[in-house]
């Protein structure tokens, strides 16, 4: 064999070795995990901002709208809001299941897309900010993540819990938006 069919050789076999290595990175993500994630805002607040009283328990205690960007083909979606700094530990404000894949946003308080879970509230769908008095601002975090599958197979109601269970292995993306608020 000449010098030049060996030298031809190792070339192809690293170039081999280092596509086997991107798809490698690129294959699918540790259980729960996501590949990549994608924008969720919001035209009611900011990254960061204070959440407008309509959208809490002193006002309308309606959803704010939501828009997302950038996700990857999702058959469908999951929502989830809580507050990881209510007393006792996270507090669930909203779960929101089976959004149809086709969608990219959802309108200020929009109940009729998807199926609506059990919040902590006791009720099902969405429940405003509604912190204790004098104890500071609240993180509230609204969770979108993109699936592959178009159905948890889960009835209407269902506890955070088991949409979280039945979403494991299926997420294909997350985007996250946190916004603030605080009852004087």
């Amino acid at each position: 064999m000449s010098t030049q069919t060996i030298s031809r050789l190792f070339r192809q076999s690293v170039l081999i070795i280092i596509g086997a290595a991107i798809c490698a990175c690129g294959s699918a993500p540790p259980e729960g995990g996501s590949t990549m994630t994608f924008t969720l805002t919001s035209a009611s607040f900011s990254e960061g901002a204070m959440i407008p009283r309509q959208h809490t328990c002193d006002g309308a205690d309606r959803s704010p709208p939501l828009r997302w960007e950038g996700a990857p083909p999702a058959a469908s979606y999951v929502l989830i809001m809580d507050d990881p700094d209510a007393p006792g530990g996270t507090f669930t404000h909203w779960v929101l299941y089976d959004i149809p894949g086709t969608h990219t946003e959802l309108a200020e308080g929009e109940q009729d897309t998807g199926l609506a879970g059990g919040n902590d509230f006791g009720r099902r769908g969405y429940g405003g900010p509604c912190p204790p008095r004098g104890r500071g601002a609240h993180r509230y975090f609204f969770r979108l993540s993109a699936l592959d599958i178009p159905s948890l197979n889960l009835p209407a109601g269902a506890a955070r819990r088991d949409v979280e269970a039945a979403m494991r292995g299926h997420v294909l993306a997350t985007a996250t938006l946190m916004g603030r608020y605080e009852r004087r």
